[in-house]
């Protein structure tokens, strides 16, 4: 009696494993074929993407150039004060 038990569950388990496995195989297919709507879309949302990139890499640029100059004027600013401390006479030669 307890093998022929045993027989049941095997075949009610069965019934669920297949049953789960074309659950899965149609959402499998149903996924693929939704998938070329998807790369359409998904290549569009990356060419949108890739123009905002481009177009931030540009602003990046100028605020380093930006930068850089900004950087060279204060130091030539630096270098003029160090030069007229040089040049100007001490406070206490008076």
């Amino acid at each position: 009696m307890g093998k022929q038990h045993k027989k049941i569950i095997k075949r009610s388990r069965r019934k669920q494993y297949l049953k789960r496995k074309q659950e899965q195989v149609k959402t499998e297919v149903a996924r693929k074929a939704a998938a070329p709507a998807k790369k359409a879309a998904k290549k569009a949302a990356t060419k949108k993407v890739a123009t905002k990139k481009v177009a931030t890499k540009k602003t990046a640029a100028k605020k380093a150039a930006v930068k850089k100059v900004a950087k060279k004027a204060t130091k030539k600013v630096a270098a003029k004060k160090a030069a007229a401390k040089k040049e100007a006479p001490p406070k206490d030669a008076e």
